[in-house]
């Protein structure tokens, strides 16, 4: 029973964002239905059958392959550099300056590319990001191109 208290269910999570929306008067409970609306939805397999067609499936079937690989989510507080002797010298209760400021937006990373920008929530305990800004596949590869 403890696992179930410490689970969050896409119910909590959609109506979290349905009560934001309600107070903001934004377009996020839409999104939050939609999300929780996704994830009870079970995955499928795509049918490959090219053989008797002789055509090339269409791109939403070769997307669906993909879909369900894991990839690494990372929300980045900030960074800091700090010197081997000064690392060694952290105990409990030491305080590591990052670069980041109070109230900046966090950077979201999928596998180490930035894909978005957001700001902290909570949530029956537990801490989410809500999404502010998402970068756009042409803005991502202008900054690969700098």
């Amino acid at each position: 029973m403890a696992e179930d208290k410490d689970q969050i269910s896409a119910d909590d999570w959609a109506s979290a964002m349905s009560e934001q929306a309600t107070t903001e008067g934004g377009a996020e409970a839409d999104w939050g239905a939609a999300l929780a609306e996704q994830a009870a939805q079970p995955a499928q397999m795509p049918i490959f059958d090219t053989a008797s067609s002789g055509a090339i499936p269409p791109a939403a079937n070769n997307l669906d392959m993909i879909l369900d690989i894991p990839v690494s989510l990372t929300v980045e507080l900030g960074r800091t550099k700090i010197a081997i002797r000064n690392l060694l010298q952290l105990a409990q209760g030491s305080v590591v300056e990052l670069d980041g400021m109070a109230g900046e937006p966090m950077s979201v990373l999928v596998n180490g590319t930035l894909v978005a920008q957001g700001e902290v929530v909570v949530v029956n305990d537990k801490f989410g990001i809500r999404l502010t800004d998402i970068i756009t596949p042409s803005e991502r590869i202008r900054k690969l191109q700098r």
